[in-house]
């Protein structure tokens, strides 16, 4: 069943294109909107945290789709499933654009959210399965491009966009593209054979009920917990253990039913386990610091979103020229474990790097070769994990392990933002204490600086009291600044920590485990 799905020549050049076009749609559509969300603040008349559920419905949309798309795959035709994603995804991004208010957009981001889910992890497999085994790593690396250049090539996008355009746009441009990929993927994609179709009584419906609890539980509070305060709120609260139950009543629906919705049995897959722990910390890693770097550049160092995001460019390109390279030497049979270690290597390196070199006037210049090594870095981890993870699989067992990771990867960054943005808040109110504890007004150098600020706001015209106030403002302000900065450089500090700490748990787990799944497969041929 393997072989008769992998192409050659033109046909699977094709394939290739469709699938990445699907890749990116997907991923430049969950980045693209951050940059945009000001504009829709004010056009649709929405609060901050209202327009945050632009981000929260589709991620929650996409991370209950993932884990059941081998599955739908199996029930309607891999073929017929990717292009009716592909429409979907395509109708509620003109419809998303054409939202008349903010809940009418959520609604639609939800749904542009579910047909996006699929066009990831089903491009990846339709890309897997189109070359043959010993060509797969190259396959991932190719897939690697667009799930890497995807959430870069989204702020600077979207910055233009939104600088010169509308809002709206950023939705009407996947349009064009949703169409081509539509009429490429019926006219070019194949759908393997499966054994049987489930009838309607043989649907796990409970399971899909279950799945979308838990997991649309678990986005809620990773995406708002920070907002609502954690448990402080009886809503937080409420999901979290909804959350928990929903969990474990899933693992028991989906271990006990016959045909359950999403196939747990293939973690008996040492490679995938050990591969599914890594793409949850690539997940965390990757959107983690896609996230943080903009928002430095803007909240601190004032940027606008399109030199936020252009300045993540030539990190991109590095991953991008990496991609080949890494993908041959996996070929050639470099061990996927040493190039996954370097990758966690030289990620340390990157957020010790970011820890040194960030101040509240850090220049451009000084990003430059730091991002390159993050590039570098993301080139080195995400095609061995991901071959790594589904190297040891057959059939059906592709589809359902790449689910399994795809959906770890959004979890991870999902997990991974919600973190950052917590442990941002919490360092900043204890550095602010510190840096509080040793502005001494008494000292010489607090009321030189007080005396200087206030005689530059007399000098505009202001009456002595207000310059003084002035004066008091503008120093909180500047505390304030450097309570943050210090608290980003833990952030990066303590990323690096967590990749370090992960070196040796995969030279360790994977030599073992993986030589005993490879002699069963050599024993096999």
């Amino acid at each position: 069943m393997q072989d008769s799905l992998v192409e050659y020549g033109a046909r699977r050049v094709i394939i290739t294109i469709t699938a990445i076009l699907c890749a990116l749609l997907e991923i430049v559509d969950s980045t693209i909107v951050n940059v945009a969300l000001n504009e829709m603040k004010g056009n649709l008349g929405a609060t901050l945290s209202e327009v945050g559920w632009v981000i929260t419905a589709y991620a929650i949309g996409n991370v209950i789709i993932v884990p059941m798309t081998s599955w739908l795959s199996q029930q309607f035709g891999r073929r017929n499933y990717f292009a009716a994603s592909i429409i979907i995804f395509t109708i509620f991004s003109f419809l998303c654009g054409n939202a008349t208010n903010i809940w009418e957009l959520v609604f639609f981001r939800l749904m542009q959210g579910i047909g996006g889910g699929a066009l990831l992890v089903t491009s990846q497999t339709i890309i897997t399965e189109s070359y043959p085994i010993e060509k797969r790593s190259m396959a991932q690396a190719i897939y690697g491009l667009g799930v890497i250049i995807g959430p870069t090539l989204g702020p600077p996008l979207g910055g233009y966009i939104v600088d010169n355009y509308s809002w709206p746009y950023i939705f009407y441009i996947n349009i064009p593209i949703g169409i081509a990929a539509t009429l490429m993927t019926l006219q070019f994609v194949r759908s393997p054979k499966f054994s049987e179709k489930r009838k309607v009584k043989d649907v796990d419906w409970l399971g899909i009920g279950l799945l979308a609890i838990f997991v649309g539980s678990l986005q809620y509070i990773l995406e708002k917990g920070h907002e609502e305060d954690w448990f402080d709120s009886n809503v937080i609260i409420f999901l979290t253990a909804t959350a928990i139950i929903g969990f474990i009543l899933f693992l028991w629906r989906e271990l006990t039913f016959r045909y359950p919705i999403v196939e747990l049995r293939v973690l008996k897959n040492g490679n995938l386990r050990i591969g599914t722990v890594m793409s949850f910390i690539l997940g965390f890693g990757l959107y983690g610091s896609t996230f943080i770097i903009p928002l430095y550049t803007q909240s601190i160092l004032g940027w606008t979103a399109l030199q936020a995001g252009a300045l993540m460019i030539p990190a991109a390109l590095t991953t991008a020229f990496m991609m080949p390279i890494i993908g041959r030497l996996l070929t050639r049979g470099a061990k996927q474990q040493i190039l996954v270690s370097l990758g966690l290597l030289i990620f340390f390196i990157y957020s010790f790097w970011g820890y040194k070199i960030l101040t509240p006037d850090t220049g451009k210049s000084d990003f430059f070769w730091m991002l390159i090594v993050r590039g570098a870095g993301l080139g080195l981890l995400f095609i061995p994990i991901t071959s790594l993870a589904l190297s040891t699989l057959k059939g059906q067992e592709i589809g359902q392990g790449a689910a399994f990771t795809g959906m770890m990867r959004q979890l991870g960054g999902s997990f991974g933002i919600a973190a950052i943005t917590t442990f941002i808040a919490n360092r900043t109110v204890l550095h602010r204490a510190t840096l509080d504890a040793h502005l001494n007004m008494n000292d010489f150098n607090v009321q030189q600086r007080i005396a200087g600020l206030t005689a530059s706001f007399q000098a505009k015209g202001l009456t002595p009291d207000a310059a003084l106030q002035s004066a008091y403002k503008l120093l909180d302000l500047s505390v304030l600044k450097q309570a943050t900065v210090l608290s980003y450089m833990d952030v990066f500090l303590y990323l690096g920590i967590l990749f370090l700490i992960c070196i040796p748990f995969v030279l360790f787990v994977k030599e073992r485990k993986g030589r005993e799944v490879i002699d069963v497969g050599e024993a096999m041929h």
